[in-house]
């Protein structure tokens, strides 16, 4: 007989429900949220697992990586997706979640997630803590501004690598003042010393990355945005058509239809965000620069029609679906129609 689960993972505590093929409860049971404890009550060789469910979370990953190396047949589930199924319950506890999952499991109910590879998981890591880092030293900077500002302290257009010896130059005079900026002089020193540091590392990685140097052939895309892209996608041939990267990425347009009624709203917003942003910035950049090619072109056509914001959101839905397409095929951006079309 063929068997469903449903894992419900918590911080400090995991519950698992055991359902068989007539969707009758077998076992059901909380335990730590380790994969040992998961495996020791998963890994029982009296179930036949047909599917496990677990839902996408900050410790899907870690779980995941453990069910499917002990040869589990686990499945991370879209969390909108599984929230919207077992929002029929009326109850909401930890124990009916796992219930619900388990029959999603069995009916067959669920919409899978990609889990990233643990090398990309690492790209994504380095990624994440370099825009921490440079965040907050910006936070640094417009605080210092702004409440420099009250006491009549401006410290005005002035470039990142000037901006210490500007602030100390306006508090010289003002001893308690320099009191009190100090403190927040040296954090932003640091958080810049360490931001540069992880800006090489990622320039490194990036240099001997030979698909993130032929995403950095299309015009636009930088190192940050190339590794980017090779982070969030993580394994191409996921994708079976270079198309509905851009769908992912939530830059396509909502659409909603019932009866007669039909209408497309807003891009879905839905997917990595920091992976759109990335790739509105390179549309940005692209239309900014003064080299032209084919697809600025074809962006700059989109603009006259329906204005430049629209513009840049189609550009940054196509750069998604180039690139793609050049990891693919193992290509370089061609700048003219006609060798675009050889």
């Amino acid at each position: 007989m063929d068997h469903s689960a449903g894992v419900d993972v918590s911080v400090k505590e995991t519950s698992i429900c055991v359902v068989d093929d007539a969707g009758r409860i077998v076992r059901e049971v909380k335990v730590a949220s380790e994969p040992e404890a998961l495996l020791q009550i998963l890994a029982n060789p009296i179930y036949h697992f047909k599917r496990i469910g677990l839902e996408a979370g900050p410790l899907s990953q870690w779980l995941y990586n453990a069910l499917a190396d002990a040869g589990l047949p686990v499945i991370c589930v879209e969390t909108r997706h599984m929230r919207a199924v077992l929002k029929a319950q009326i109850n909401k506890t930890d124990r009916n979640d796992a219930r619900g999952i388990a029959q999603m499991m069995r009916a067959g109910l669920y919409r899978p997630v990609h889990v990233k590879t643990l090398r990309s998981q690492k790209l994504r890591m380095l990624l994440t803590h370099r825009k921490l880092l440079q965040s907050k030293a910006i936070a640094i900077d417009n605080d210092l501004r702004g409440t420099l500002r009250n006491f009549g302290l401006k410290v005005g257009v002035v470039g990142a690598v000037r901006f210490e010896a500007r602030i100390k130059e306006l508090v010289e005079n003002f001893p308690d003042l320099a009191l009190l900026v100090e403190p927040l002089l040296i954090v932003r020193r640091v958080l810049r010393e360490q931001f540069v540091i992880q800006h090489r590392r990622l320039l490194a990685i990036v240099r001997d990355d030979e698909v993130c140097r032929r995403l950095m052939t299309v015009p636009g895309v930088g190192p940050v945005v190339s590794l980017t892209y090779r982070a969030t996608v993580d394994v191409p041939a996921r994708f079976h058509k270079s198309k509905s990267v851009g769908a992912v990425f939530g830059l396509t347009c909502a659409k909603h239809q019932s009866g007669e009624v039909e209408w497309s709203g807003r891009i879905s917003r839905c997917g990595d965000e920091m992976m759109r942003v990335m790739l509105y910035e390179a549309a940005q950049s692209m239309l900014r620069s003064k080299k032209w090619s084919w697809l600025k072109a074809w962006a700059m056509q989109i603009a006259r029609r329906r204005g430049m914001k629209k513009a840049i959101v189609a550009l940054a839905r196509r750069l998604a679906v180039i690139m793609h397409r050049i990891w693919v095929d193992g290509t370089e951006f061609r700048w003219t129609r006609e060798a675009a079309a050889a």
